[in-house]
């Protein structure tokens, strides 16, 4: 059976799958939408957890770019890992015991102030939909090579499937539907990986194989350096952006992961304190599975997709004779080739060389076809590629739907509205949102990867900060939490528009600001938000006792059972 017909069966069969558990699962209440009523076993919830944090970026984007940055490429893995850890540990059960699931919500009764909450719901809008226009460009990219259709296309195509099960089953339909996701996308990344493995290095494990040798005697690492530098690219092993750029990336990743919305609303939809600690706990292994395994996917696709274009001799390949796997991506025109020299073959290198344009986010999308793998394969791998995208598209659209109708409409502009009216304005806003994502999606500013990046620079100088200081900083009073947020969160915000939208042939290191890049600039601003928040709370005086009470009574373990939903 061919590559198309397998993929319209496996996407098909998981879209029924996922369509079918949000009927079962529909909300029938606010509680059931914002937090699926919070009753879900702490194991499902690590797995959902996993899925809604495993986006596009980590499923397709990642490992393509570690593929084509190496070590610089590392970052990402770093960062997002290191920040699902810190947020396990420092933030999650401080926050779910503090009895609010939404951060807007959090930050409005910590910090006592309507204007604190408002400004968290635009911080969150904002973040969300940076974060969620990669997603739908991920949906996008998967629809526009398995199933053969313009990535326009593919994004609508997409926004109608989240649409229909994020706005009928809310949290709980979510929870349940990334459940199964995660077995779809984790399934489609490790079996692809164990088969290439097998038949570069004879390990059946992926990341053993990483270390190991390809059929020469070569290291893999080895050969993967040698090939870099012969091509005139950096080391892969060793890469080329400066340590400060680097540790600010990974940083800004870290912190950014820590203050992510969808992310933090996943602990409040388990019965109890203990049981999103447990949850956390279950979503680290589940995480850890795809994320060892990601550089060496990276690996394999780099070396294969190397030789494939090149040839083994390096005098590159006619083009008449190039395998399969580069016509059927250049009719995405996500790959072109340009006969710079007339001699009829492709060329891939870092310098005048160069013949082939190939975007990374294709990268685990085509590594099984580069290997030549079996069909049923490749449409798994295109199956798993929509599971990511979709499963934190659809957690994302709902903290939009939940900023507005709840922390926006219900606790601010609204009081009065009934339970039934506050579920209506959440779908409401949730299809708003769908569409708004679409046009993102559609209409990006950057790869999947470098887009995530921003929404994570975004999410680690605006919220971070101020939910750090509301649990450890007792102290901190709303004037020096609003102001710390506004400026870190205008500061970056300016200096990723700038840089990429208003001078993008400004955005070399020379005109950078310590030689940071767009990508690590939230760490810049973090820190802004920090100085600012300490500097203007010493001027203005403490939070009031009551407040520093229940800050105070958060952090220990008495009394820590069950947390309201309001």
């Amino acid at each position: 059976m061919d590559i198309q017909t397998l993929s319209y069966l496996f996407v098909g069969a998981t879209f029924a799958l996922y369509i079918g558990i949000a009927i079962w699962s529909r909300a029938g209440s606010t509680n059931d939408f914002y937090v699926a009523g919070g009753g879900v076993p702490a194991v499902a919830n690590g797995m959902a957890t996993a899925a809604d944090w495993m986006s596009a970026a980590s499923f397709i984007s990642m490992a393509g770019i570690i593929s084509f940055l190496g070590y610089d490429g590392s970052v990402y893995l770093m960062g997002w890992t290191g920040g699902y850890v810190l947020l396990a540990l420092c933030l999650a059960p401080y926050l779910r015991k503090f009895g609010k699931f939404t951060v807007p919500d959090f930050i409005g009764d910590r910090y006592y102030s309507q204007t604190a909450r408002v400004i968290a719901v635009i911080c969150a809008i904002f973040v969300s939909f940076t974060y969620v226009a990669g997603q739908m460009r991920g949906v996008g990219v998967v629809f526009s090579r398995f199933l053969e259709v313009g990535v326009n296309t593919g994004v609508v195509i997409g926004m109608i499937i989240v649409f229909f099960y994020a706005v009928l089953g809310g949290m709980k339909g979510i929870t349940y539907t990334q459940v199964a996701q995660y077995c779809v996308m984790i399934f489609a990344y490790i079996v692809p990986a164990i088969f290439i493995s097998l038949l570069m290095t004879g390990n059946i494990i992926p990341q053993l194989g990483f270390g190991g040798s390809v059929a020469d005697g070569t290291s893999l690492l080895a050969k993967l350096d040698g090939l870099s530098t012969e091509l005139g690219f950096a080391q892969y092993t060793e890469g080329s952006k400066p340590m400060i750029d680097i540790f600010a990336i990974t940083c800004a990743l870290m912190v950014g992961t820590a203050g992510l919305p969808h992310v933090i609303v996943r602990f409040f939809t388990v019965p109890k304190v203990s049981d999103a600690r447990r949850s956390a706990g279950w979503a680290l292994v589940f995480i850890a599975i795809l994320y060892t395994t990601a550089p060496a996917v990276a690996a394999f696709a780099r070396v294969n997709m190397i030789n494939t274009i090149n040839g083994e001799d390096a005098q590159g390949t006619l083009y008449e004779n190039a395998p399969s796997w580069i016509s059927n991506w250049e009719t995405t025109g996500l790959i072109s080739w340009e006969d710079k020299n007339n001699d009829g073959r492709m060329f891939y290198a870092a310098d005048e060389r160069n013949e082939m344009s190939i975007d990374r986010d294709i990268m685990v999308l085509a590594n099984p076809e580069i290997a030549e793998l079996p069909n049923w394969v490749v449409a798994l791998v295109a199956a798993g590629g929509m599971a990511a995208a979709l499963s934190t598209a659809a957690g994302l659209l709902l903290v939009i739907s939940t900023s507005i109708s709840h922390d926006l409409l219900k606790r601010n502009l609204m009081p009065d509205i009934t339970d039934k009216q506050e579920l209506m304005y959440a779908r409401l806003a949730a299809a708003v949102a769908v569409v708004v994502a679409g046009y993102l999606g559609i209409n990006p500013p950057g790869f999947v990867a470098q887009v995530v990046a921003f929404a994570f620079g975004l999410a680690a100088s605006s919220f971070f900060p101020a939910i750090i200081l509301g649990i450890f900083h007792k102290k901190m009073n709303k004037e020096g939490a609003l102001s710390g947020m506004v400026v870190g969160i205008t500061f970056t915000a300016a200096y990723i528009i700038y840089f990429k939208f208003i001078n993008p042939g400004a955005n070399v290191s020379d005109n950078w600001l310590f030689g940071i890049s767009p990508e690590g600039i939230g760490t810049v601003g973090m820190i802004l938000n920090f100085v600012v928040a300490f500097v203007v709370h010493k001027v203005t005086g403490d939070a009031p006792d009551e407040v520093q009470d229940v800050v105070e009574s958060i952090r220990f373990p008495k009394g820590s059972g069950a947390a309201s939903a309001h």
